[in-house]
């Protein structure tokens, strides 16, 4: 048995999602957990460095957390051949810049999505890494939920029958930083900087929905800034330029048509901040992030509409628990396991820069949907392969 350190440079992980899921949840538990073991008995152990603009930031960070190594000079870390792997969950204006960089350097990529502004943009970033022969990966973090890994449970088992939509529900109520702090970044909502509910999200559904129910075909979307004005985190208030919520029909390539709500000006009432509802010939599922509930069609009431009596039926009470019968690790850590693997032993690793793409380009398409009110094709991009 042997131990194969891993230098990682860990790019913008004192804000919240690198902090909390890529820092603390995967690599540092990683860590703590003896690293990762491979089939011959070698373990892999990820040695980060955190890289940054603070000084006080990545110092308070690394030392709260046992990691050793942090920098504010993201070119002497470049350098340095023991970083094998770049990984950057900077705002997405940055990203771009911080992989080609990278790739320059000859390091293996894995990033946040969007991997960038645009999709000219994220298609140049895969050509420089397929180029360059060095490996990389996107987060799609969403695929390795608890909810969804026993959703794709269903769906391999033929639970549906024949699938017929889906309709997937998110977001929940983000304060205006007047009287409540706010829980998002003041560049969510401003353009200029990045911001927008259908740049953020419309990456998360491709892979969803590519990766579960078939290839996006066309989308109609209708965004919307429904909170004009926020206060941001040194009490001022800015002016919001980026939508806030999108309502979008997506036209998949299967046949099943979905719908998607996605919001930070909602209340919750329901049993989670994201749910997934799959309706098929045979039955019916209802997935969270950590849930999956199911009707099948031997189980489905039958309501007649009449509004003049109380209705007779508890709906939520007939449907049954889908059980874990295993244990579920974090979504994260899930991912980065295998990305370490992909890059020491070339396991398969099918979410690359390119696959990451095609999420921005349905976001792109979103927002033209929006502006032109219509529906927009979506074409297959070239060198992309269909899950």
């Amino acid at each position: 048995m042997s131990i194969i350190n891993v230098g990682i440079i860990m790019n913008g992980v004192t804000g919240r999602m690198g902090t909390n899921q890529h820092l603390i949840r995967s690599i540092v538990a990683i860590r703590n957990e003896g690293g990762v073991t491979l089939p011959n008995g070698d373990i892999i152990m990820p040695d980060p460095i955190l890289v940054g603009r603070s000084e006080t930031k990545l110092q308070k960070l690394a030392e709260s957390q046992n990691v050793s190594r942090w920098s504010t000079d993201l070119d002497e870390c470049l350098k340095d051949p023991y970083n094998q792997i770049y990984f950057d969950s900077q705002t997405t204006l940055r990203r771009a810049e911080g992989i080609a960089k990278a790739v320059e350097a000859g390091k293996h990529i894995y990033c946040e999505k969007p991997t960038a502004t645009s999709l000219e943009s994220a298609l140049e970033l895969a050509d420089l890494a397929e180029k360059a022969g060095v490996k990389n990966g996107v987060v799609q973090d969403k695929l390795f939920l608890p909810g969804m890994l026993k959703l794709k449970r269903l769906i391999d088992s033929g639970f549906f029958g024949e699938i017929l939509s889906v309709r997937m529900e998110f977001g929940y109520w983000v304060f205006e930083g007047d009287w409540q702090e706010a829980q998002r970044p003041s560049w969510n909502y401003r353009k200029e900087d990045g911001g927008g509910i259908i740049v953020d999200m419309f990456p998360h559904w491709r892979y969803v929905l590519d990766n579960l129910f078939g290839e996006v075909k066309a989308v109609s979307c209708l965004g919307a800034t429904h909170i004009p004005s926020r206060i941001d985190e040194g009490g001022n208030s800015y002016e919001c330029t980026a939508d806030d919520a999108a309502y979008a029909i997506f036209e998949l390539e299967s046949g099943v048509i979905v719908q998607a709500n996605s919001s930070w000006t909602v209340r919750v009432d329901r049993d989670d901040l994201l749910t997934v509802q799959v309706d098929g010939t045979e039955g019916s599922a209802v997935a969270g992030l950590r849930n999956c509930k199911v009707q099948h069609r031997v189980n489905t009431p039958k309501p007649v509409w009449n509004p003049d009596v109380e209705n007779p039926f508890n709906f939520q009470e007939q449907w049954e628990q889908v059980p874990s019968n295993t244990v579920f690790e974090n979504a994260f850590k899930v991912q980065w396991e295998k990305f370490l693997r992909h890059v020491v032993v070339d396991e398969s690793f099918p979410w690359d820069l390119r696959e990451g793409a095609k999420g921005i380009q349905l976001a792109e398409l979103g927002i033209q949907s929006w502006e032109e009110r219509r529906w927009v094709d979506v074409p297959i991009l070239k060198g992309v392969e269909t899950p």
